[in-house]
């Protein structure tokens, strides 16, 4: 049985070649944000964003939910396999980074679709509950402080509908994970929320080894 085959730069440029379907505007925000303080840390790779867009379209959503916005790479990507009356809701803790992906937004043709929110994602997790958001999202995207991830999780299968899916980004951390020098709150926070993922019994899971480690929950119908 075959093993991980190791991604180096030239077997990665294989992959690109042969699946990247990257266009202009998507990548002129991403070397927008590459030129950004901590952009080419922080954005989602080109790889993801269109390994999202397919969930997207694959679970036929309507309703999609980031938690995480930065330069709205993948927010783009989503909103775009969205149908037109679809609805994305982004939220970041400052208008600062959204507002660079807004004018990519709107030249792509899908600004109408997504609704930015600002301010402490764990309260805009609650209010959309108290919103009567419960149960209606068909997909979220958890991508923000790691510190928080755990109860990003238990926030975001309340607001994913049954047989809907989580996508939460950063599960491997830089490979932070299984160092045992590692204990700052980030890393405990991920470590803590793939122990979480791991035993719930509420979702069937998988942890993709690609990008920085995604790992996809589908909530388990009642």
């Amino acid at each position: 049985m075959a093993n991980q085959v190791e991604i180096g730069p030239e077997l990665l440029a294989y992959v690109r070649e042969f699946s990247l379907r990257e266009d202009d505007i998507l990548r002129e925000l991403r070397v927008h944000t590459g030129e950004l303080p901590g952009g080419e840390a922080m954005q989602v790779m080109a790889e993801e964003g269109q390994l999202l867009a397919l969930l997207v379209a694959l679970i036929g959503a309507t309703k999609v939910l980031e938690v995480g916005t930065f330069t709205g790479y993948s927010t783009l990507c989503m909103a775009r396999s969205l149908p037109p009356h679809g609805r994305l809701v982004t939220c970041d803790i400052s208008g600062r980074w959204p507002e660079v992906g807004a004018d990519y937004w709107r030249r792509a043709g899908v600004s109408e679709r997504i609704e930015v929110r600002i301010g402490a994602a764990s309260e805009t997790l609650e209010e959309l509950i108290s919103e009567g958001g419960e149960d209606s999202f068909d997909l979220v995207f958890v991508d923000a402080d790691k510190t928080n991830y755990p109860r990003y999780y238990e926030l975001a299968l309340r607001l994913v509908r049954p047989g809907g899916l989580v996508v939460v980004d950063n599960t491997l951390f830089f490979g932070r994970v299984i160092d045992p020098t590692a204990e700052d709150p980030d890393t405990a926070g991920v470590r803590q929320v793939n122990v979480m993922i791991r035993d719930d019994d509420r979702v069937d899971v998988s942890l993709l080894a690609m990008a920085d480690g995604i790992t996809l929950a589908r909530r388990r119908p009642r």
